[in-house]
């Protein structure tokens, strides 16, 4: 089991495909709601979080100015989920390396949660 208090560390837990994941703190109620967001909601954020996260790894080789576009995409996630759910999204997504991981975020089983802990399985 690993246990994960950042985004980044979430990110690289998923990544590397762990079994069991720990989540702590604040970072708990934001993966409780991304993987809550209902199916149709869902498709729609990940197309803005897509493109955010394709401007945020893309922007480094141009200087940054290819972020623009992950400012005008997010917009339609924050409208789903919310803004610091989506700026999580974001930041889990670019830490795996793709949004595909916030598909495997969103089908690892719930074992337990409580007011600052929730544990993830990978089904």
């Amino acid at each position: 089991m690993v246990k994960v208090y950042t985004e980044e560390e979430l990110g690289e837990a998923i990544k590397n495909e762990e079994d069991t994941i720990e989540i702590e703190g604040s970072l708990k109620d934001k993966t409780i709601k991304i993987r809550a967001t209902g199916n149709v909601a869902w498709a729609i954020a990940i197309g803005g979080i897509g493109i955010a996260v394709y401007a945020a790894i893309v922007a480094i080789p141009t200087g940054g100015t290819s972020g623009v576009v992950g400012i005008v995409a997010a917009p339609v996630a924050v409208g789903i989920l919310g803004g610091a759910v989506t700026y999580t999204a974001i930041g889990v997504a670019i830490a795996a390396g793709g949004v595909g991981a916030l598909t495997k975020l969103r089908s690892y089983k719930e074992v337990s949660r409580d007011s600052n802990t929730l544990i993830l399985k990978r089904k």
